[in-house]
């Protein structure tokens, strides 16, 4: 890792996933367009239930609370930064994303809403820094896209308060990190999904013990994430006529074949985290303590 930037091929995750319309994810995702997995504590619960399950478990394990000053580190479409806007009045949040449509799609939510309470920035996270020091700092699915933690945790150290913690939620292996290699034609996650890419394992984040200690720790089984891809893909095709539309115009005569593939990503996430009944790869959370 120390061998690269913070951030690898940043526009290219823009290109891959984030500058599709936000009705894209409106029409796959849940209605709280959480891209990321979700949580079933019974197993049958809807796609919108699951949302809200992974929120909650996400605020309690980072242990917010209101009057907070709270960071987010790769926000997506908002999900948790609303959620957390509306839970906690009294918290400032500000949310951080690499993408121009996500800060406008939240900020536009938050006006909906009437929550005065988020900041929405847009920056690159090799560059990123804040004007403030914080009580809390989450993230969210984006650790993975990170290719030097080392740096990136050091840095994300000087912006905490004396006694603040870092939240991490992380889809993990059980034991092996490796890296996604958008050089191998044969890896087309990697190339057309997931270039820059890591898999970490459960057991990464405890190697930077001098950025950061491990307070508490979590794992969810893999199930949780095979069955959030299933529901997405069960709306991509519930909605299959207006999504060949949105892709017609962004992907011109190759729309058919980003159709495809958009396919194979949800069943190909399905079937990774689905293994040997989930056990194998799963997700990971961390409540972090600075070390000073």
């Amino acid at each position: 890792m120390a061998d690269y930037s913070i951030a690898e091929h940043a526009q290219a995750a823009n290109e891959q996933h984030y500058e599709l319309p936000p009705e894209f994810f409106g029409l796959t995702l849940g209605p709280n367009r959480k891209y990321s997995c979700c949580l079933y504590p019974k197993g049958n619960e809807s796609l919108a239930e699951a949302e809200i399950a992974a929120l909650e478990q996400t605020v309690e394990h980072a242990g917010l609370g209101d009057g907070q000053s709270i960071l987010e580190l790769g926000c997506g479409w908002g999900s948790l930064t609303l959620y957390m806007a509306k839970r906690f009045p009294a918290a400032r949040i500000v949310a951080m994303s690499n993408s121009t449509p996500q800060r406008l799609h939240i900020e536009a939510e938050a006006a909906a809403r009437g929550l005065r309470n988020v900041e929405v920035i847009t920056a690159d996270m090799n560059g990123f820094e804040p004007r403030e020091r914080f009580d809390r700092i989450v993230s969210v699915e984006m650790f993975e896209h990170m290719s030097n933690w080392r740096d990136l945790l050091a840095r994300i150290r000087s912006w905490l308060e004396p006694e603040g913690r870092l939240f991490v939620h992380v889809f993990s292996h059980r034991h092996s990190p490796y890296r996604f290699d958008h050089r191998d034609d044969a890896d087309w996650i990697a190339r057309h999904f997931f270039t820059g890419g890591i898999m970490p394992s459960h057991g990464l984040i405890g190697h930077f013990a001098d950025c950061f200690a491990i307070e508490r720790d979590w794992r969810w089984n893999g199930m949780h994430y095979a069955r959030t891809a299933q529901q997405w893909l069960s709306r991509f095709d519930d909605n299959y006529k207006r999504i060949g539309e949105i892709l017609a115009e962004v992907y011109g005569r190759d729309a058919a074949l980003w159709r495809r593939r958009w396919r194979l990503f949800h069943m190909a996430t399905e079937g990774l985290f689905g293994h040997d009944q989930g056990r194998e790869w799963g997700v990971s959370h961390y409540l972090l303590r600075p070390a000073w």
